[in-house]
């Protein structure tokens, strides 16, 4: 379930921002890290209001930790930065997408995402393989 609601914690986010966003139930946003220059996804984080405001200002991003409910900036603990490049909203308002520039593992656990270990499927081949097992053309979203 999705909320228009602002974040349950003060904010300074410029409110023409704060009144776009669709936030979770919590009031939180996943924001997608991904290496500007490569394309790699590197992790998924949660903002609220104020870790994205925090994030827009400083050029270093900041997240909402669910566990510690706490705010964290990547980087302070580690030494693995992410200096912010550019922000973007999806079309639906309800996911960020932060190009970063990233600085050692982007995981907690030392990986250089947080996708290289769980691999679930790789290299299926996508729209050639759905044409030849008969079904005519590729699937589309509708």
């Amino acid at each position: 379930m999705t909320s228009t609601t602002g974040s349950p914690r003060p904010s300074s986010l410029d409110p023409e921002i704060a009144e776009r966003l669709k936030r979770s139930s919590d009031g939180l946003v996943p924001a997608i890290a991904q290496q500007y220059d490569t394309g790699e996804v590197l992790m998924l984080g949660w903002m609220d209001d104020e870790a994205l405001h925090r994030t827009l200002t400083t050029g270093r991003c900041t997240y909402w930790s669910r566990s510690r409910q706490e705010y964290w900036v990547k980087g302070d603990t580690s030494g693995h930065f992410q200096w912010v490049r550019s922000v973007a909203l999806d079309c639906d308002a309800d996911t960020l997408l932060v190009k970063v520039d990233q600085v050692g593992a982007a995981c907690h656990t030392g990986a250089r995402t947080c996708f290289d270990e769980d691999v679930l499927l790789k290299d299926a081949g996508g729209a050639q393989d759905a044409q030849s097992a008969g079904s005519g053309a590729p699937a589309r979203d509708q």
